[in-house]
């Protein structure tokens, strides 16, 4: 399976966009960033960078849109602060607070944030604890942790071990570093050559590697208490939310329509699944640019020409 990434033919990744390192508290944010209009933050997930975005941010940013696509703290090219014992570092509420500074220096005060796996944790947490800042919010392939976890059936545990070996101390860097290869599978035709390369790239650094482990570890610990404590509160998204997932992928299969259980804890949900495997960004960028466009686009009085009949590029 392979794609053209563009009309003519090949051409660099995120064309015309400004690429920059912007100092945070603990760390940096590595971003990419154009356009004019509303304002969309696009958040990969594990194990990829902010790259996985390049057959949709320039879609989005070509139909009116303002896109900014960083990498998550730690990931790829942005810095996060030296791991602690209770992960709170690399929880999604530190990394929802670093990207939200980012975002604040370019700028950008209220914004639309679209989150994919791992990244779709940091969207949510962010989007609970900032509704002044996120006005509408996007989460792909993805329901609450506490739902996964109070789900746990043998099927679950068999397809998404690896949430529970990555909690281990020190054994899974030493595993994935020996050969980074046999653990992590791309395939520069599908992802695209220039997006598997930065990938591959990120992947062979302990320090990546090591952050992204943090990730899962403060998603078991940390992450998995605050979201704990909304519920007890009763805190909701408030924000329009889209719920979109792979159906190519297990999460329907292992938990049955997500749109059920995200009616638990946000108050307006709307969402289908994509006819794709687990990266949609890039196996279907069309169809996943269409509906997060109609969605983004929805409701505002500046969407620059964007309404839900708008088609791209497959």
């Amino acid at each position: 399976m392979g794609f053209d990434d563009s009309e003519g033919g090949a051409s660099p990744m995120f064309d015309g966009f400004v690429v920059e390192d912007i100092a945070v508290p603990g760390g940096t944010v590595h971003v990419r960033h154009a356009g004019s209009g509303p304002v969309v933050l696009l958040l990969h997930g594990h194990p990829r960078t902010g790259s996985t975005w390049h057959r949709v941010a320039p879609r989005l940013a070509a139909l009116g849109f303002t896109v900014v696509v960083p990498d998550l703290p730690g990931y790829g090219a942005s810095l996060a602060p030296d791991p602690t014992p209770d992960h709170a570092p690399h929880s999604k509420r530190a990394s929802s607070e670093r990207l939200l500074a980012a975002m604040h220096a370019l700028g950008h005060e209220r914004f639309a944030v679209v989150g994919h796996d791992r990244g779709s944790y940091v969207a949510f947490r962010m989007a609970m604890d900032h509704p002044e800042a996120v006005s509408r919010v996007a989460l792909l392939d993805c329901i609450p942790i506490v739902e996964h976890l109070e789900r746990i059936t043998p099927e679950f545990a068999t397809q998404w071990w690896h949430w529970f070996f990555y909690l281990q101390p020190e054994t899974p860097e030493r595993v994935i570093l020996a050969d980074p290869d046999s653990w992590y599978h791309g395939d520069p035709r599908v992802m695209g050559a220039e997006n598997h390369a930065e990938w591959r790239e990120a992947t062979r650094s302990p320090r990546v590697v090591r952050a992204m482990l943090e990730d899962y570890r403060a998603g078991l610990t940390v992450d998995r208490a605050h979201e704990e404590a909304d519920r007890a509160a009763g805190r909701r998204l408030t924000q329009p939310l889209l719920v979109l997932w792979s159906t190519r992928d297990d999460l329907e299969q292992l938990f049955g329509d997500p749109l059920v259980i995200w009616r638990d804890w946000a108050d307006d949900v709307r969402g289908h699944g994509i006819d794709s495997g687990h990266h949609m960004a890039e196996e279907a960028p069309g169809e996943l640019t269409d509906a997060l466009a109609a969605f983004l686009g929805a409701g505002t009085t500046e969407g620059a020409g964007v309404h839900p009949g708008v088609h791209s590029a497959p």
